[in-house]
């Protein structure tokens, strides 16, 4: 098991065509800690996969440093990094069988002088021989007991002698993880491997890789663009835009307290509400002519950033879907119209557009509402559910 440090790590592309140089990742540090299930995201192109592969050792960085434990491998040739990496188009060997992608990282884990590889041949010609006359290798025995022990992990036993022609998606994909995992290396690289199978596959198969990381305790770097993935299988979720870090934390942390804008937006199915607020004095806001509340975490911070000499008007709050709430109405509330309802079984996903000024806000209800598109509501807002970010997107801090 290792950490793996990302040191100032920058990437840029040669110009094309005429083109600028493509900055794809700009002096990135980022630590991921022994036996950790670390996950990257971001839009497409903020450099999630080629961080991957420059610690694969796909690609080079155009600066920088990336250590494995104490160790720098930045100038390490792919197979001396001690890293093994899940494709997202699997990229099994279509003429080896099950077995063979299992055992063929193993049997290129160091060179065989000639008369060991012929030796090693003929044990598995003879592999299904009478015992007498199979020919031994205590290295290719090693292997075989190594892929038992994947197949049975993995529950492949079945399937060792199909080619990958001859499997689904599932069991290409179970493949390919058995194929990493049988090299035991000290860090796993996954990109996106789930995103060529169905809703139902992914669910089952995102349950095994989370136990099966769980039990090696190895530490796994995980690129997706899915958002429950990323909620329900990383320790820590690393946020990147244009090539930069812009939030890490646990899954519930950039929920609740996303560092600035961008985050707010990213992380959460439906993304955050986000409305132009006004400071209105004593923990207060004012929003579409209404005075809110403010829990009294995020009154202190409203404060602090007033007495810092923070702008009242500049402000923009977040609320999560969950944080609205149908109600009679009131002065308080918001009034808004009913433009569009999802009922996903356990709950209801409003759309809804503020009567005072047009803006479109989503709601969660519980499955018991019935409403209909151009119904008016009145929407009360949950005073700890407030975020409020400053004038150039970043949060509000809660405490000093």
């Amino acid at each position: 098991m290792a950490t793996v440090r990302f040191q100032q790590v920058s990437k840029t592309y040669p110009p094309r065509r005429g083109g600028e140089p493509v900055e794809v990742l700009r002096k990135l540090d980022l630590s991921i800690e022994d036996g950790e299930f670390l996950v990257l995201v971001g839009p497409s192109g903020c450099g999630k996969s080629t961080l991957l592969r420059l610690l694969a050792g796909l690609e080079t960085p155009t600066s920088g440093e990336i250590l494995v434990g104490d160790r720098p491998v930045t100038g390490l040739r792919p197979a001396k990094r001690d890293v093994a990496m899940v494709f997202q188009s699997y990229a099994l060997y279509p003429h080896l069988s099950v077995r063979g992608n299992l055992a063929f990282g193993l049997r290129r884990s160091r060179p065989r002088t000639f008369p060991d590889q012929l030796q090693d041949a003929l044990h598995r010609a003879t592999r299904s021989w009478p015992s007498p006359l199979r020919v031994p290798s205590r290295r290719e025995e090693r292997i075989d007991a190594r892929v038992a022990d994947v197949a049975g992990m993995l529950e492949l036993e079945p399937l060792l002698e199909r080619l990958p022609k001859e499997l689904s998606g599932g069991q290409k994909q179970r493949v390919a993880l058995g194929r990493a995992i049988a090299r035991q290396p000290s860090v796993f690289l996954m990109d996106e491997p789930l995103s060529n199978l169905d809703a139902k596959l992914r669910t089952g198969t995102r349950a095994q890789i989370v136990e099966l990381q769980r039990n090696l305790g190895t530490t796994t770097l995980y690129v997706t663009h899915d958002q429950v993935e990323a909620m329900t299988m990383g320790h820590r979720i690393a946020v990147l835009s244009q090539g930069k870090l812009q939030q890490l934390g646990s899954p519930m942390e950039l929920y609740r307290h996303p560092a600035n804008l961008f985050v707010a937006q990213f992380i959460g199915s439906p993304p955050m509400n986000l409305l132009p607020v006004a400071a209105a004095g004593q923990g207060q806001l004012m929003v579409a002519g209404r005075r809110f509340a403010l829990g009294s975490g995020m009154a202190a911070a409203l404060d602090r950033w007033l007495a810092r000499g923070g702008s009242a008007a500049g402000l923009t709050a977040g609320l999560r879907p969950e944080h609205l709430r149908l109600a009679p109405a009131t002065n308080r509330n918001l009034a808004a119209e009913v433009t569009h309802s999802e009922a996903l079984g356990n709950e209801i996903l409003l759309t809804c557009r503020l009567l005072a000024d047009n803006r479109l806000l989503l709601v969660r209800t519980g499955p018991e509402e019935t409403l209909t598109p151009g119904q008016t509501v009145h929407l009360e807002v949950e005073p700890h559910g407030w975020r409020l970010f400053d004038d150039q997107g970043i949060a509000l801090p809660l405490g000093e």
